[in-house]
């Protein structure tokens, strides 16, 4: 592990925060990854002290650096290289946000009936 030069994308990969690096770059060059108030870009250098504001499509962190991590390991490893320093304020706001993400699920009477739906209503109107 070189620890005197890990880039950014890199760091937020292997800490867990995005799924691929790719989105931790594209994150970082669309102005969501902040340092001190100012986006910062996908190669710049990680030191451990180093202060992040990250936001991603569920989440708002601030992580402090603790320590470098260059490959991707368990959550439960990964978890110790950073601590997280998310206002309360975030941590309520990222809770509001997991509780209205859609599941998936269509709620029921609304729309077009579902295929099984579909073939109880097709059964039924056959009866006759």
């Amino acid at each position: 592990m070189s620890a005197e030069k890990l880039r950014l994308d890199k760091y937020l990969w292997a800490i867990r925060i995005f799924k691929t690096r790719t989105q931790a770059a594209a994150a970082c060059e669309s102005g969501k990854v902040k340092m001190n108030g100012s986006a910062v870009k996908a190669a710049r250098a990680v030191n451990i002290g180093d202060q992040y504001e990250v936001k991603t499509e569920a989440k708002r962190w601030k992580i402090e650096v603790t320590g470098l991590l260059a490959n991707r390991m368990q959550y439960s490893e990964a978890i110790k290289f950073y601590i997280d320093i998310t206002p309360e304020e975030d941590k309520q706001y990222n809770q509001r946000v997991a509780s209205s993400f859609h599941t998936g699920k269509r709620p029921s009477k609304i729309g077009r009936p579902t295929k099984k739906e579909r073939r109880d209503l097709d059964d039924f109107m056959q009866e006759d």
